[in-house]
């Protein structure tokens, strides 16, 4: 029995809370993206421009230069193509307005189709030409700036400024004659250069208008299985900070399908006085996420009222437990009654767990009614019920993307609430599931827990070299991120 209750209780509740730290789920949800995460994102997000910007279509640019003698040239370069962009040397910082991400000396290469023709009185028939031609950008300065703020609940990102230089362009023709009109091609490097800052700087902004569409489409709830969903809205504007950015969402979870205004809302009524609570971050780490123990209270408050804290235990580490034999000498009347049949244990919370998050622990306390049936004949008959409470600490832990811990008993109280087999010896009972609980149970636990549970990915992309600390109300977790591939 003992180690029934510790097991479906204790473990499945504190696993369960665990895994949602791990997710980012509950209550009250801090990301604070340093200098060192914003880079990555960077490199992310310029990564995704070197190729979602190319291929780049330039409009036809047409040129006529008076030449005496010959008369009038007319010059067309069409079909201008950028068709790959390579990034050299870029940063980011966040700033009192918003981020910045800056590009220098990148370089770019071109095609184009060339086309020259003239007239002149000497020759009554048109001189014409034509060729293609290879264009290497190179020198060039691209920066860009946007700003985050809170429009309903979701991201809105808005374009401050964005600008595009070239510092040298280099024109090779193929094709015709090439030899004798490089030099008159030569003098369209200004007007490349122009058109070339002009399309890559209202891309970029086009691609900032996508970003911002892509913000406003994300779902302000994400479910949890059938039974939950978590508040996934931003609270307050992000904050912009000297080596972060800090932005910070509802994060509570609520029954699916219920949009009523969630019971804590008060807690998060400003977000500065939070910030102000929330632990240090590691500034090494890429993101630090921070989760109030309300986070923890909301989602089990939602799973104890859809009914998923009760089981039926039918097997524990010491399966004589669930034997009427191994009571014979604790309580005599069931063996006698029911000698040698085996039991299961209808174990059933009354109330939500109670979870306090301290200094470096998770405090739990669970009070539930353990209700002993035993299984004779084929048939299921309740004997008697017990109310206890059980309470005890977590000490979680992330080592090589597992998640793990260990959990320590605290105290164990029970008292009898009704019975079908007389009068029961109560003490005996507690010390026989106290004993079963402490050298039998945790231990199985705690081995159990001490392989950990890996870590889910995310879109490709894992945490590395993750820490999670416990601290006065707060779940930290402090954390690089990587790709899959990378680390494989």
């Amino acid at each position: 029995m003992a180690g029934s209750i510790f097991f479906s209780i204790f473990l499945s509740l504190l696993i369960f809370s665990s895994i949602h730290v791990e997710s980012n789920e509950e209550g009250y949800i801090s990301l604070d993206i340093s200098n060192k995460g914003l880079d990555f994102v960077k490199e992310f997000l310029v990564e995704m421009a070197e190729t979602s910007l190319v291929p780049l279509d330039l409009p036809k640019i047409k040129k006529s230069k008076h030449i005496p003698i010959i008369g009038t040239v007319h010059m067309v370069l069409s079909n201008i193509t950028i068709n790959n962009i390579h990034v050299i040397s870029s940063t980011v910082k966040a700033g009192d307005t918003g981020i910045v991400i800056s590009v220098s000396g990148a370089y770019a290469n071109m095609t184009m189709n060339w086309e020259y023709s003239y007239t002149s009185w000497l020759l009554p028939i048109p001189i014409e030409d034509n060729g293609e031609a290879s264009i290497q950008v190179e020198g060039m300065d691209v920066g860009i700036s946007f700003n985050l703020t809170n429009l309903q609940g979701s991201l809105m990102l808005s374009p401050l400024d964005c600008g595009c230089s070239v510092k040298d362009i280099f024109i090779k023709l193929d094709g015709g004659a090439s030899w004798l009109y490089q030099g008159l091609i030569d003098a369209f490097e200004g007007r490349l250069s122009s058109a070339v800052e002009n399309a890559i700087s209202k891309k970029l902004r086009e691609g900032i208008v996508k970003l911002d569409s892509l913000l406003q489409s994300l779902p302000k709830e994400i479910p949890i299985r059938n039974i939950a969903a978590l508040n996934v809205t931003f609270v307050g504007d992000p904050q912009f900070r000297d080596s972060s950015l800090v932005l910070s969402i509802n994060g509570l979870i609520s029954a699916k399908k219920v949009h009523a205004a969630p019971p804590y809302h008060h807690l998060f009524a400003s977000l500065e006085h939070l910030l102000a609570s929330i632990p240090l971050k590691d500034p090494a780490s890429m993101v630090t996420i921070s989760l109030h123990e309300k986070v923890l209270v909301s989602a089990s408050s939602v799973y104890y009222d859809a009914n998923k804290m009760r089981w039926i235990v039918d097997k524990v580490p010491e399966q004589s437990l669930l034997n009427t034999a191994g009571w014979r000498f604790i309580i005599p009347q069931l063996y006698r009654r029911y000698p040698n049949d085996d039991m299961n244990l209808n174990i059933s919370l009354f109330s939500p767990p109670h979870m306090k998050i301290k200094e470096h622990q998770i405090d739990l306390t669970v009070h539930a009614d353990i209700i002993i049936n035993v299984l004779n004949s084929g048939e299921v008959t309740p004997v008697a019920c017990f109310s206890t409470a059980v309470s005890g600490s977590a000490y979680p832990w992330i080592s090589n993307n597992n998640l793990g811990g260990s959990i320590g008993l605290d105290e164990l109280s029970l008292s009898l609430k009704w019975s079908k087999i007389g009068n029961l010896h109560v003490n005996l009972v507690r010390v026989l599931m106290s004993t079963a609980l402490r050298t039998v149970i945790v231990p199985y636990i705690n081995l159990k827990l001490s392989r950990g549970y890996l870590l889910p990915t995310f879109h490709g992309y894992i945490l590395q070299n993750a820490n999670i600390l416990c601290s006065d109300s707060w779940i930290k977790i402090s954390s690089d991120v990587a790709s899959v591939k990378q680390l494989s």
